[in-house]
């Protein structure tokens, strides 16, 4: 379910409760959190022009509050599940390396 979608289903059932308000900044500082956890123990070589891609797997109670549940260092990138995961899967593996490999090598200016 998208975002957009869950939204959608917030505004049928529980009309105060807003997604970028009060859910996202949970997850983003859920995230935040474990990565500064266990920051001394990535890459501990500190090997350059790496990267991996971490999956988060959160749940939310009755009341809304987020929980991580799971952290995977090899998440599933299989996009036949469903339409969102054969459009968001490709895109976040674009803009990954477009993060990590365009820096280091430019694509043309046509691009």
């Amino acid at each position: 379910m998208s975002y957009g979608d869950f939204q959608k289903y917030l505004d049928k059932h529980h009309k105060k409760v807003n997604f970028v308000r009060d859910i996202q900044p949970q997850i983003n500082k859920l995230s935040a959190d474990c990565f500064r956890s266990v920051f001394g123990k990535i890459d501990m070589k500190r090997r350059i022009n790496t990267f991996e891609i971490f999956g988060l797997d959160f749940m939310l109670d009755d009341d809304f509050k987020v929980y991580l549940i799971e952290v995977n260092t090899n998440p599933c990138l299989q996009t036949s599940e469903s339409p969102l995961l054969s459009r968001l899967v490709p895109a976040m593996v674009d803009n990954t390396f477009r993060l990590v490999i365009d820096p280091l090598f430019p694509p043309p200016a046509a691009y």
